[in-house]
C-alpha cells in the first residue's frame, strides 16, 4: 500500500470518507473479507502495513451497515485490540529508546488510531437516538439511512475504544512524533471521537461511558496540550447542544479536581463573560446559564474566582442569564458559608454576593425576581445563617407578595414561610412566635435594665457610662487615706461594680435579641394579611401556597394564623368542576385535617376522638354565619370520604347532652352546631338522638340559652325532607310550640322563634293548624292580657314586646304557609307524572287517559294562586287577614307606635306579607318604598332591600319600574346596608330577575368603597357578570358615562375601575368597536379632565387604529371665542 498520510486521510474523512476506499464490494465479499482480514491481524497487528488489509478494513467501515451483528463485533474486536498491542509495543520500543522504530510504529499507531475514529464514528451514528440525524456529512446521512444498532452492543465497544484511547495518550508520545503539529493531528483523532459522542444525547446518559470520554479528554488537555482546541469545541458545543450544559460542568470539574488544571476553565469563563446575546436569542442563553448554574454547584471556588467578570451578565438583555447569576450567587454563598474558618475576604465576598441576590428583587422581569426568591429559599432550607440580612430579606419578600406577577406572588409566600420555619429566635423560648409572648418579655429585661443601670449624676453634664467602670484607676484607689472606706471594701465594690456591668451588658444583648424578634414577627403579621388577600387569587398554585404558610403559621403560633385558616375554609366552594378546583378543595381538606383532625401519635383512639371533638367545637367559636356554612360544607365533604370517625360523633353527643355544669354555654352550642351540620350528610344522626334535643335544647338548658334552643331546632330540621312526620300531639312539636310562646325580651327570641318555626313546618303533619293556634294564644295575650298588677310603663314596654313577637310571627308564619303550598303543588306534580307513567305502561287507551289526565295540574296550579292571591289575606275567615290592615296602620304612623323594635318587626311583617299577594304589594309598596328613604334604623333598611329582592322575583312587573331606589341603597351612609344591597343586586342580576337599565355604573363605584369586603363582592360581581356573553362589553358606555358623570370621583378612583373593567374585553373585534364609541367622544369634551377620562380608556383597550392614536396625541384643544 502506498504510505499513509494522516492529514489527507482525516481530511478526505471529514468530508467523504468513500473517496478513501476504490473498492466496491458486496455483503458476502465484506463478511469473507472481513474474516481473511481477521486473520491475518490477529496473528500479526502489525500486518495492517502489508497485504492491502488497511484499504480492506476501510472498505468494510464504509460498509459497516451492511455486516452482520457478529461481523459488526468482530470489525470492532479487531480495531480495537491491534490498537491496544500496538499501544504496548510503542511503549516497549520508547522505554528501550529504538529511535529506528520510532517511523513504522508512529504510522501504525496512526492507522490503528484513524481506523478507531472511523469504527466510533459508525458506532455513534448507527447506535440510537444518534445527534446526527441532520447532520451535513454524506457519510454520517448514509449510515442513518441504514440499519442501527442496539444501545449495548454501542456503549460496551465504545467504551473498550475509549479506554485504548487512554492508554495510547499516557505514552511519551513526544519521541514518536517530532513536531507537535504532528502530535496535535494524532491527538485529535481522539479528541474527535470523545466529542462524537458527546453529541450523542442518548450516550451522555451512561455514566460510565461519560467517564470514560471526559478521561479521554482531560489526558489531551492536560499532557497534550490540547486546552486551546478544547476551549473552542467546549464552547461551540455548550452552545449548540441543550444537553451538553451539565456534563460540559461536570468534565471541567473532573479536570480542576483529578487533574489540577482550571486554566480552561478560568478561559471558558472569560470567554462566555464576553460573548453578547440578543433578546431574541433563545437557545445560546439557556445552555450557558444551565452550564454556569451546574458549575457554581460542582466547582464553586472556580466560578468564585471569575464573578467580577461574569456578573456583566447582570445587565444583559436575556434575563436567562440574568437569572443564572442570580442562582451563581446562591451557590457561591452556600460555598462560602460552609467554610469552617470564615476570613475577612471570605466576609466581604458574602456580603457582595448578598447584595446581587438584594438588587435583583427590583429586576424588571419577573422570572428574575422569582428566582431571586427561590435562591434565598434554598439558602434558609440550607440553614444558612442570614444574620443582619434575616430582616431585610423578610421585608424584601413582604414586598414581593404585592407584586403584579402571580409566579412572583407564589414564591414570595414560599420564601415568608421557610423565613419563619427557620427563624433564629428559638434559643432562649423556645420557637413560638406569639408577639405579645414577646413584648412581655422586652418589657421585663427594659424594667430589669433600668433597675441595674446606675443613678445619673445631677452635677455632671455628661450621663454616667457604666463601661467607664472597667476603665478605674488603680492609682487612685491605692492613695486613699485611711479615714476613706478600708482597701477591701473598695475591692469588693469594684467586683460588684464589675459584675453589674456584665450583667447589663448581658441584658442589653437581651433586650437587642427580643427586639429583632418583635421586629420580626411584626412583619409576619404583616404578610399575613397580605397572604390572607392571595387566598382569592385566580392562580390555584398562589392559594395552596397560601394555605401552607397559614399551617406553619399555627405551628408557630402566629396570632395573624387563625384569622387566615377562617378565611381559607371559604375556598371549599371553589369550582370544582376542574382539576384547578378539585386540587384546592383537596388541599383544604388536608390542612384542616393536619390542624384539626389529626391527634398526636401517642394518644389512644378515646382520646384522638376526644381531641378532634373538642377542635370541632372550637371551630364555632367567634364564626359568623358565613364561616359557619363553609364549615358545614368542610364537614359534608369529610363525610362523604368517610374521614370521620363515629366515636367523634358520640363524643359530641356527650358535650351536648352532659347534665354537668362544668360544661360552659360555648361547649353545648358548638357541639350541636357541629352535630347539627353532620346531620345534613346523615339525619340519622339526629334521628338516633331525638330524645336528647328532646331534654336538652328544647329543655331546661334551652330554656336558659337561646341560642343553645335556637341551634336544637336547626338541628331538628335536618329530619325534614323524608317520609318521617311527627304528629300535631308528638311531644317534639309541644316543646316547639312552647320555645316560641315563650316570653323573652331578649333579641335571640326572634332568631330562635324563625327556627322553631321552621322545624314545625318541615316536622308536623299538619303545620298550619298548629301555627294558627300559635297566633290565636299570641293575638290573645296582646290584646286580652289582664295587667292590672303591672307599673304603666311595665305594661307599656311588655304589650310592645308581646305585639313585636306577634308580628314577627306572622310575617314568617305567612312565608311559610307559601312554601308549604308549593311543596303541595310539587307533590301534586310528581304523583301526576308518576300516575301517568304508570298508565302509559298499562296501556290505556286515549280515550280513558283524557279522563284521568284531563288539566287537574293547571286547575290545581290556579287554584293554589286564587288561595295565595285573594284568600290568605284578603278572607274575612283567614287568620292573616286580620293584619294586613294593622301592620301597614304601625308602619304607616311611627310617630305613634315609636318603639324601635316594634317598627322593625312591623316593617318586616310588612314586607312577608307583600311576597303573598300582588295585590297588597301594589297596595303597600309606595309605604315601603318611603320606609326605605327615610327611616333611620339600618336593620329595617337592610330588611327591606332583601324583601324588594324576593318581591323582584315573584313580582318582576312590580318591582321592574322601582329598582332605582334599590341601586340608591348601594351609597348606604351603614356600610352593612351596602353590602345587603350589593348581594341582593348581584343574585338579582346575574340570575336575570332584573333588567340593567344603565345602573351598572352604580354597582363599579363599589370597586373603589372604602370598606373592603364591599369592593371585594363587586369584583366578585363584574368577575362573575364577564362569564355572560358581551355583558361587559355591552354596558361599558353605559358605566363609563355614569363614571364621568359623577364629579365626586377622584380621577385616580376612575381609573382603578375602568382598568379592572377593560381587562374583561379581550376580543379584538369588541376593542375596536369599544375605542370608535370612546374616540367618538372626544371632540365633545368640554374640560380637560373629561378628555384625559376618555384618553385613558383609550390606552387600555387594545384597538389598534392609527387614526384614534393620532387624534389621542394631539391633545386636548381649548377652543375659546372671543366677544
Amino acid at each position: 500500500m502506498d504510505e499513509f498520510d494522516l492529514s489527507e486521510s482525516l481530511t478526505s474523512f471529514l468530508s467523504d470518507p468513500s473517496t478513501l476506499v476504490s473498492t466496491d464490494q458486496t455483503g458476502e465479499d465484506i463478511e469473507g473479507a472481513l474474516d481473511a482480514t481477521i486473520e491475518s491481524l490477529t496473528t500479526d497487528p502489525s500486518a495492517l502495513l502489508q497485504e492491502n488489509n488497511f484499504d480492506i478494513l476501510m472498505c468494510i467501515l464504509l460498509n459497516f451497515a451492511n455486516l452482520s451483528i457478529k461481523g459488526k463485533a468482530e470489525l470492532a474486536d479487531v480495531i480495537t485490540s491491534g490498537l491496544a498491542s500496538q499501544a504496548e509495543v510503542a511503549h516497549e520500543i520508547i522505554e528501550s529508546d529504538e529511535p529506528e522504530l520510532f517511523e513504522t510504529q508512529k504510522q501504525i499507531l496512526e492507522m490503528y488510531s484513524f481506523l478507531t475514529l472511523w469504527l466510533v464514528s459508525v458506532i455513534e451514528s448507527a447506535s440510537p437516538h444518534s445527534a446526527h440525524m441532520g447532520s451535513k456529512s454524506k457519510f454520517k446521512a448514509q449510515q442513518q439511512s441504514q440499519g442501527s444498532i442496539d444501545a449495548k452492543f454501542a456503549f460496551e465497544h465504545l467504551q473498550i475504544a475509549l479506554e485504548i484511547m487512554c492508554k495510547v495518550q499516557k505514552l511519551k508520545l513526544s519521541k514518536l512524533f517530532v513536531t507537535s503539529s504532528e502530535r496535535d493531528l494524532f491527538i485529535s483523532l481522539y479528541t474527535r471521537s470523545a466529542y462524537l459522542i458527546l453529541e450523542n444525547e442518548n450516550a451522555i446518559k451512561n455514566h460510565t461511558l461519560k467517564m470514560h470520554v471526559f478521561k479521554v479528554l482531560c489526558i489531551a488537555i492536560k499532557y497534550h496540550n490540547h486546552g486551546f482546541a478544547a476551549q473552542t469545541s467546549l464552547i461551540q458545543n455548550l452552545l449548540y447542544y441543550d444537553h451538553l450544559s451539565e456534563s460540559i460542568a461536570e468534565l471541567l470539574q473532573i479536570l480542576a479536581e483529578q487533574y489540577d488544571h482550571s486554566q480552561l476553565t478560568d478561559e471558558i469563563l472569560r470567554e462566555l463573560s464576553n460573548k453578547q446575546f440578543s433578546s431574541n436569542d433563545v437557545k445560546g442563553p439557556k445552555s450557558v446559564s444551565v452550564f454556569l448554574i451546574k458549575l457554581s454547584e460542582v466547582a464553586p471556588r472556580s466560578v468564585m474566582q471569575k464573578i467580577t467578570v461574569l456578573v456583566k451578565y447582570l445587565d444583559s438583555e436575556v434575563y436567562a442569564l440574568r437569572c443564572a447569576i442570580v442562582e451563581v450567587c446562591g451557590n457561591l454563598i452556600i460555598d462560602l458559608s460552609h467554610q469552617e474558618d470564615l476570613m475577612e475576604t471570605h466576609k466581604i465576598q458574602l456580603n457582595s454576593l448578598f447584595d446581587v441576590l438584594d438588587e435583583r428583587f427590583l429586576d424588571i422581569n419577573p422570572y428574575c425576581r422569582s428566582r431571586t426568591i427561590q435562591v434565598y429559599t434554598k439558602l434558609c432550607e440550607l440553614d444558612i445563617k442570614l444574620g443582619p440580612r434575616r430582616q431585610q430579606v423578610t421585608d424584601f419578600a413582604i414586598q414581593s407578595l404585592q407584586d403584579k406577577s402571580s409566579h412572583v406572588r407564589r414564591h414570595a409566600i414560599k420564601l415568608v414561610s421557610k423565613l419563619m420555619a427557620s427563624h433564629p429566635f428559638a434559643v432562649l423560648h423556645g420557637g413560638q412566635l406569639k408577639l405579645q409572648e414577646w413584648s412581655d418579655r422586652l418589657q421585663k429585661a427594659n424594667e430589669e435594665l433600668k433597675l441595674l443601670m446606675p443613678p445619673l449624676d445631677n452635677n455632671s453634664e455628661t450621663p454616667h457610662n457604666p463601661g467607664e467602670l472597667s476603665r478605674i484607676d488603680e492609682g487612685l484607689l491605692e492613695t486613699a487615706s485611711d479615714n476613706e472606706t478600708p482597701e477591701e471594701d473598695m475591692g469588693n465594690q469594684t467586683i460588684q461594680e464589675f459584675e453589674n456591668v456584665e450583667l447589663i451588658n448581658k441584658l442589653k444583648l437581651t433586650k437587642q435579641y427580643y427586639q429583632e424578634a418583635i421586629n420580626f414577627i411584626s412583619s409576619l403579621h404583616k404578610a399575613s394579611e397580605l397572604i390572607c388577600s392571595l387566598l382569592l387569587a385566580k392562580n390555584k398554585s398562589e392559594v395552596s401556597e397560601a394555605m401552607e404558610f397559614f399551617v406553619i403559621a399555627d405551628a408557630y403560633k402566629l396570632e395573624t394564623a387563625r384569622h387566615g385558616i377562617r378565611k381559607m375554609l371559604h375556598l371549599i366552594w371553589t369550582n370544582s368542576n376542574n382539576d384547578e378546583g378539585k386540587g384546592i378543595q383537596i388541599h383544604l381538606v388536608e390542612c384542616y385535617r393536619s390542624l384539626f383532625f389529626t391527634a398526636p401519635e401517642e394518644f389512644s383512639e378515646r382520646d384522638s376522638c376526644t381531641f378532634i371533638a373538642r377542635n370541632l367545637i372550637s371551630l364555632t367559636y367567634g364564626a359568623s354565619a358565613a364561616e359557619l356554612t363553609s364549615l358545614e360544607r368542610l364537614l359534608l365533604v369529610m363525610m362523604k370520604n368517610n374521614q370521620l370517625p363515629q366515636l367523634v360523633i358520640q363524643k359530641l353527643w356527650q358535650v351536648y347532652g352532659v347534665q354537668q355544669k362544668d360544661v360552659s354555654k360555648s361547649q353545648r352550642r358548638g357541639a350541636i352546631i357541629v352535630l347539627g351540620m353532620l346531620a345534613a350528610y346523615d339525619k340519622e344522626i339526629v334521628v338516633k338522638e331525638l330524645e336528647t334535643l328532646y331534654h336538652v335544647g328544647l329543655g331546661s338548658f334551652g330554656k336558659h340559652d337561646l341560642v343553645l334552643a335556637k341551634y336544637s331546632c336547626i338541628a331538628l330540621q335536618r329530619m325534614c325532607g323524608g317520609t318521617l312526620k311527627l304528629a300535631n300531639d308528638h311531644p317534639v312539636v309541644g316543646r316547639l310550640i312552647a320555645v316560641i310562646e315563650t316570653y323573652s325580651e331578649s333579641q335571640e327570641w326572634y332568631s330562635l322563634s324563625e327556627q322553631a318555626l321552621n322545624a314545625l313546618y318541615g316536622l308536623a303533619k299538619r303545620p298550619d293548624i298548629v301555627c294558627s293556634n300559635v297566633i290565636r294564644s299570641r293575638t290573645r295575650r296582646v290584646f286580652l292580657k289582664d295587667n292590672s298588677s303591672v307599673s304603666d310603663r311595665g305594661k307599656q314596654s311588655s304589650s310592645t314586646v308581646e305585639l313585636s313577637q306577634l308580628l314577627f310571627l306572622v310575617g314568617h308564619i305567612a312565608i311559610k304557609q307559601i312554601v308549604l303550598m308549593e311543596s303541595y303543588e310539587n307533590e301534586f306534580k310528581r304523583r301526576k307524572i308518576a300516575a301517568e307513567k304508570d298508565i302509559s305502561q298499562k296501556a290505556v287507551p286515549k280515550d280513558e287517559m283524557d279522563l284521568i289526565s284531563g288539566t287537574s295540574e293547571d286547575d290545581f296550579t290556579e287554584a293554589i294562586n286564587h288561595i295565595r292571591e285573594n284568600e290568605l289575606l284578603y278572607d274575612r275567615m283567614g287568620l292573616l287577614s286580620s293584619f294586613g290592615g294593622l301592620v301597614a296602620e304601625i308602619c304607616s304612623d311611627n310617630l305613634k307606635y315609636n318603639n324601635s323594635q316594634l317598627q322593625i318587626s312591623a316593617t318586616l311583617c310588612l314586607a312577608k306579607l307583600m311576597c303573598v299577594s300582588a295585590s297588597y304589594c301594589e297596595a303597600h309598596l309606595p309605604l315601603l318604598l318611603t320606609i326605605l328613604e327615610k327611616s333611620q334604623d339600618a336593620v329595617t333598611r337592610s330588611n327591606i332591600v332583601i324583601a324588594l329582592g324576593d318581591m323582584a322575583v315573584c313580582f318582576n312587573h312590580l318591582i321592574d319600574e322601582n329598582t332605582d331606589f334599590l341601586y340608591r341603597r348601594l351609597h348606604d351612609s351603614n356600610s352593612a346596608v351596602q353590602r345587603t344591597c350589593l348581594m341582593t343586586l348581584t343574585f338579582l342580576i346575574l340570575a336575570g330577575q332584573v333588567k340593567v337599565k344603565g345602573q351598572l355604573g352604580e354597582m363599579a363605584k363599589c370597586l373603589e368603597d372604602g370598606d373592603k369586603g364591599i369592593a371585594d363582592l363587586a369584583r366578585m360581581f363584574f368577575s362573575e357578570l364577564a362569564r355572560k356573553d358581551n355583558a361587559i362589553y355591552n354596558s361599558f358606555t353605559d358605566i363609563f358615562s355614569t363614571l364621568t358623570a359623577d364629579s365626586t370621583l377622584g380621577e385616580e378612583e376612575f381609573r382603578r375601575i375602568i382598568k379592572f373593567l377593560s381587562a374583561f374585553i379581550e376580543k379584538e373585534k369588541q376593542a375596536k368597536q369599544l375605542a370608535e364609541k370612546l374616540a367618538a367622544r372626544l371632540p365633545r369634551c368640554e374640560t380637560e379632565r373629561q378628555w384625559n377620562d376618555v384618553a385613558y380608556a383609550l390606552s387600555l383597550v387594545n384597538h389598534k387604529n392609527e387614526e384614534i392614536q393620532k387624534t389621542v396625541q394631539e391633545g386636548f384643544k381649548v377652543v375659546s371665542s372671543t366677544a
